[in-house]
């Protein structure tokens, strides 16, 4: 079974127009996984507070990965910018 992570992330946004609500995910937690990376994206099932779903760490760009929150999960779970929430994610393999 993998191994699961849980962490507490602050909620941002990409700065562009449109960007997308995100939690970045600390570097050593992506670190153990990224032998199972696909150009950089890694396969995941995440939870926040009552919602899960499948979804991907993302490459920042700059070594670190994060977790997009699609506006579905952020209504159901009154998820606002600046928040901080516990995430806990597990790869899918």
């Amino acid at each position: 079974m993998d191994e699961t992570f849980t962490f507490i992330g602050t909620v941002e946004i990409f700065p562009q127009k449109g960007g997308w609500h995100f939690i970045q995910v600390p570097k050593s937690m992506t670190k153990k996984l990224l032998h199972k990376a696909d150009r950089g994206v890694i396969a995941i099932t995440a939870t926040v507070r009552e919602s899960t779903w499948e979804t991907s760490l993302l490459p920042m760009g700059d070594g670190t990965h994060f977790i997009a929150l699609n506006a579905k999960i952020r209504k159901r779970e009154h998820i606002e910018p600046g928040m901080r929430v516990e995430v806990v994610f597990q790869s899918r393999s």
